[in-house]
């Protein structure tokens, strides 16, 4: 018996969204707190996409975009200071910052998304989309502060605090924002409107999420209902997986998907590691790998034992791009387009 060859799919990256230009706030408001404006701003923008007038005038908006007038940038400036919540607490910009240093890949995407790309004067060595990022050789992982201050920054965005770089940064008057990966999709969200208000983009911010709000509804919806397909992803060779209480597995749960990683998370951490015999024992119809492993579906297909688990005999085995499966983004849309398209050939085999 010949048996099925494993499907290699790779997400591609598409062209970026168009974003809208507009700003907002007065002289005489306090300094905002927490995420509230930038994400009543992001409902309100997702109700008038539903209507075909506002999106005209939307369009209308966009196309002026491209030449911000003086008022315009006044706007913007009076909305400062502005305080925002963090993990590690609330951080108050005093200015819009005009030098910002990404250390996170994740924030540096989200950042271009919502129009601050150009505020952006460096970022780290991972941040390699969108192209015209200033990857630098800068480390998320093991930051040297003496670098970082050398691009004479007036705000860090970080997706942890290692090293002890925010009281290091603090001290020098610099303040740092901690944007982590988001447990759900919701956290999701609201990281990019602190990066909206405390860039001074929160109608951009507003935007930018209402889109991808708009194409992930549109991706789960495409996916067959509470199929109960099993689904492993794999995160490399030792079988840490990405179980329902991390982003991208909250996913698959939306999408009715059951996740066998599950069973091992008792931690709820997100990312528990499996063994072969858990793995084989769950018989998941559907294994996903990220693109950077120095292996492929095959690879995983020929390992002893795993002959008769079902995605492997049905060649259910898929490799998604690892820039968009383990980065938060407005990319995200991609992955989940691509796996529910997936799901539904499992769920509705071709000739059924």
């Amino acid at each position: 018996m010949t048996m099925p060859r494993p499907r290699t799919r790779v997400v591609t990256v598409l062209a970026a969204a168009t974003l809208l230009l507009t700003a907002c706030g007065t002289d005489e408001e306090p300094a905002k707190s927490s995420t509230d404006s930038a994400a009543d701003a992001a409902d309100a923008t997702a109700a008038d996409a539903a209507d075909p007038t506002a999106a005209d005038a939307a369009n209308a908006t966009a196309a002026d975009a491209d030449t911000p007038t003086d008022a315009d940038t006044e706007t913007a400036l009076d909305a400062f200071p502005v305080t925002v919540d963090t993990p590690d607490g609330e951080v108050t910009v005093r200015e819009q910052p005009e030098r910002i240093v990404s250390l996170s890949p994740s924030a540096t995407e989200i950042l271009f998304a919502i129009g601050a790309g150009d505020q952006v004067v460096a970022a780290d060595t991972y941040s390699n989309f969108p192209e015209e990022a200033p990857t630098t050789d800068l480390s998320g992982y093991d930051p040297n502060v003496e670098a970082i201050v050398g691009y004479e920054p007036d705000l860090v965005v970080v997706a942890n605090d290692t090293n002890e770089l925010v009281a290091s940064l603090n001290a020098l008057d610099i303040p740092v924002i901690i944007n982590p990966a988001p447990a759900d999709v919701e956290s999701g969200y609201d990281g990019m409107a602190v990066l909206g208000l405390a860039t001074g983009h929160v109608d951009e911010a507003a935007t930018a999420i209402a889109e991808m709000r708009a194409a992930m509804e549109a991706g789960l919806a495409a996916a067959p209902q509470d199929s109960g397909i099993r689904i492993y992803h794999e995160l490399d060779d030792t079988f840490f997986s990405a179980s329902s209480h991390s982003y991208i597995g909250s996913v698959y749960s939306a999408m009715g998907a059951t996740n066998i990683a599950d069973a091992a998370d008792t931690d709820q951490t997100g990312y528990p590691q499996l063994t072969e015999e858990a793995i084989i024992a769950a018989d998941p119809e559907l294994i996903v790998i990220p693109s950077q492993l120095s292996y492929t579906p095959e690879d995983v297909a020929a390992r002893p034992g795993w002959s008769e688990v079902s995605a492997v005999k049905n060649g259910n085995i898929i490799v998604v791009e690892s820039d968009i499966s383990s980065r938060w983004g407005p990319r995200l849309p991609q992955l989940v387009t691509f796996v529910a398209d997936v799901l539904t050939d499992i769920a509705v085999p071709a000739g059924r």
